[in-house]
């Protein structure tokens, strides 16, 4: 794949020994990515280790896997169906008892019960305000706010206790979590937000401070072991199919409210202050820890879904996007300056962005070139004219009617996600033509995850004093 690379953006040999054993890995099913990165560690570390001995790079990483298959079968089985490539008898163990490798069922009925209880404990903790006199409610209509800012934390630290329930998750780590999350909460909760009709910056911390504190949970996720693209590329794998599960759940959770009401109102009786205090609140935050554990329950089936689901979706938003703007270009017509149609248009270009990200996070990166990358670059690109376009529109509103919290924050994510997207289509295309390795581009998506975090941190935190919280 590599033939046609300059010296200055060829892979690494033993860098492609790595990524064909990590793409084995995953495609087995058989292990979580927190145990993939920590085994690439241990890996990484024999590789080191044998290099400074005065091993070659090659000869370093065929001892390393050598090692390795003695205490990780589908390591052995790696080296086994790899065998008339780089090593032959090098890497065979002689030890082959043990066909398990050691390793433990981590998901068995005992992860279920765990999952429960922690779900049980989130919807438990949701409802401790209610004490207090404060009723569940979302809207930001309403005079109360509570839920609003506070939701992420009724959700987001007990996945964190799974997480470090599952996995080894260093203590300083865990306290250092504990921290950012209580740290967090006292400041959404102190702010002076103002209550006069149409204030903008507590709705917009409300919807910025989750973002900015999934970047916590991620840290989690890789059991503090979060060096290295892949490392977040397996916590937004992580991100797409626990959305998955999280809507199939939330469909399932709608039928369930539909046949509570119609069961309940063939005998008179609304339960409509039920539904509403305690269903719903509970189910969302319990939902939420159930999907992480089926996501790590059931990941080969999810991994089996994911590319198919991606597949599916990225030519059908590509088809969209390029009508939607060649209807723009030949009708003559802008883009509405409307609030409502921005966030529409917002939030079309965050999905695009997910899906490409979670497209890559499902291809194999060694895989050569094809038709599905093409059209990925075709979605990017429109979605980089669209991004202009709505770029356009924000800074006439703007001109026309002055910033506001709201339009200096959509100013500011239409910023981010051009800079992305121009990056991603200059990076697809050099990979497209064979002159930059597909890692390039995961660790250029990647590493975007700070600046979005960053961005929503200031948003959620900065923008109300900024704005003088209204």
């Amino acid at each position: 794949m590599n033939r046609n690379l300059p010296p200055e953006t060829a892979v690494k040999p033993v860098e492609q020994q790595i990524e064909a054993w990590r793409a084995y890995l995953r495609r087995s099913g058989a292990i979580t990515a927190p145990d993939a990165a920590e085994l690439e560690d241990h890996l990484r570390e024999q590789i080191a280790t044998l290099a400074a001995d005065g091993l070659s790079d090659d000869e370093a990483f065929l001892v390393a896997v050598k090692r390795m298959g003695a205490i990780d079968a589908l390591t052995r089985e790696f080296a086994r169906e790899h065998s008339d490539r780089l090593w032959k008898q090098l890497v065979l163990s002689r030890d082959d008892g043990d066909p398990d490798g050691g390793s433990r069922a981590r998901y068995g009925p005992r992860s279920m019960w765990v999952a429960l209880a922690l779900a049980v404990a989130a919807g438990v903790a949701i409802k401790v305000p209610s004490l207090f006199g404060i009723a569940f409610d979302l809207d930001p209509k309403v005079g109360n706010h509570f839920y609003g800012r506070n939701l992420a934390f009724f959700v987001l630290p007990f996945i964190v206790a799974y997480f470090a329930w599952d996995r080894p998750v260093p203590r300083a780590q865990l306290a250092g979590l504990a921290a950012v999350f209580a740290a967090a909460a006292l400041i959404v909760n102190v702010l002076p937000f103002s209550d006069a009709p149409g204030a903008q910056t507590e709705v917009l911390t409300a919807l910025h401070l989750p973002i900015a504190l999934w970047l916590a949970v991620g840290a989690a996720y890789v059991g503090g072991r979060w060096r290295g693209s892949d490392r977040r590329m397996d916590f937004v794998r992580f991100t797409g199919e626990l959305f998955i599960y999280f809507v199939l759940i939330a469909l399932g959770g709608g039928v369930l409210i539909a046949m509570t009401f119609g069961l309940f109102q063939a005998i008179g009786i609304d339960p409509e202050p039920q539904v509403q205090n305690w269903i719903i609140p509970c189910g969302i935050a319990g939902a939420a820890v159930i999907a992480t554990w089926l996501v790590e329950a059931k990941q080969s089936v999810i991994e089996n879904m994911a590319p198919v689901l991606t597949r599916i979706f990225t030519p059908l938003f590509a088809l969209l996007v390029v009508v939607f703007v060649a209807t723009m270009v030949g009708t003559g017509r802008g883009l509405d300056v409307r609030r409502e149609i921005l966030i529409l248009f917002d939030l079309l270009l965050v999905v695009v962005f997910g899906l490409l990200l979670y497209s890559f996070s499902a291809r194999d990166p060694l895989a050569p070139p094809g038709l599905f990358d093409w059209i990925q670059l075709t979605l990017v690109a429109t979605a980089l004219v669209a991004d202009l376009l709505a770029l356009w529109a924000i800074g006439s509103r703007i001109s026309e009617f002055g910033s506001t919290p709201n339009r200096m924050a959509a100013l500011g994510e239409n910023v981010i996600l051009l800079v992305n997207l121009a990056g991603s289509a200059y990076l697809y295309l050099r990979f497209l033509r064979g002159r930059t390795p597909f890692s390039r581009l995961s660790e250029w998506q990647t590493g975007y995850i700070y600046v979005f975090a960053g961005w929503a941190a200031v948003v959620a935190f900065v923008f109300p004093a900024l704005f003088g919280f209204r």
